[in-house]
This record gives C-alpha cells, structure tokens and sequence, in this order.
C-alpha cells in the first residue's frame, strides 16, 4: 500500500485546477468534526479562525432544470429568487444532493465551484468584493481555499449578484 504525502492529499480537483491556472491561493486544512453542530461552512470559518462572512459556500440550485452554482457567505443563505433571477430564469428550487454530488464529482459539505466535473454557471454572492481573499471549500470535508474573489469568478467563468439573504 503506497502512502499519500502530505501534498498529495490536497490534490482535488480544485487544487489542481488552481495550481494549473498559476492562480495564487492559500490551502486550509483543518480536520472534520462530523459531530459538531455545527454546519460544514460554519465549522470551517472557525477552524480556519475567519470571520464567517469571508467564507462562502458553494451550493447548487436548479432554475428551469438547468443546475446553477450560488456562491455564498457562511453565515448567510443562498436567496432563490435573487439566484433564478442572476441567471435569467424564473423558477428556482435547491437541487437534490445526489444530484449536486453526481454534477461536481464532490460530497455534500465539500462542495467546491472550482474543479467541477461539468461547468455550471456560478453566481458569487456581490459581498465577496468586499475582500481581497475568500475562503471556499477546496473539495473535500476539511479543506478550505484562500484566493482572490476576481480569480475565483474567472476560473468558474462565474458572475456576481445579490444572492444572499439573512
């Protein structure tokens, strides 16, 4: 049996396609406490010691049968209308998970808009402009990804919006 290295273990799809565009980004490992009560976005800010709103989850809608990636603050949620609205369609539901796993190729709570199996059009929430880092989920439980909130919406070819709602 062949031993992941350290590195090795971080290569997810999101990792990779960073590190193949040059893009500059932070990796934050942090171990997964499947117990917390936390939700999976939540737990991540406080491992990695962020403020919430600077980390933002990567959740899948579907607007008229065609899935569509919001993008998300924390501590916020994602605002269907707004989305449906972003994307130009008119009636929008949250996608199954089994659906949203088998579209990205990640498990639910390790969702990345980055390295996803089929490119969907991705909505970032407009409050991420007010960083110069966001925190999204590198693709797996336990990893988070620090990087430019312009280069996350060039390498998704994504947009922003005003998607989310308190």
């Amino acid at each position: 049996m062949v031993k992941k290295t350290a590195r090795a273990s971080h290569g997810t799809p999101a990792v990779v396609a960073l590190e193949k565009a040059g893009v500059p980004h932070t990796l934050h490992p942090y171990e997964h406490d499947p117990s917390s009560d936390l939700s999976y976005g939540m737990e991540a800010a406080e491992a990695i010691g962020v403020d919430a709103p600077q980390v933002f989850k990567t959740l899948l809608a579907d607007i008229d049968g065609k899935l569509v990636v919001g993008v998300v603050p924390v501590d916020r949620k994602l605002d269907l209308k707004a989305l449906a609205r972003a994307a130009g369609g008119k009636k929008a539901a949250m996608a199954e998970p089994a659906a949203a796993e088998r579209a990205t190729g990640y498990v639910v709570g390790g969702i990345s808009p980055l390295g996803q199996k089929t490119r969907h059009l991705t909505v970032l929430d407009e409050s991420a402009e007010a960083y110069d880092v966001v925190y999204v989920s590198g693709g797996r439980r336990g990893l988070d990804i620090g990087l430019a909130p312009s280069d996350l919406l060039t390498l998704t070819a994504g947009k922003t919006a005003p998607i989310a709602r308190d």
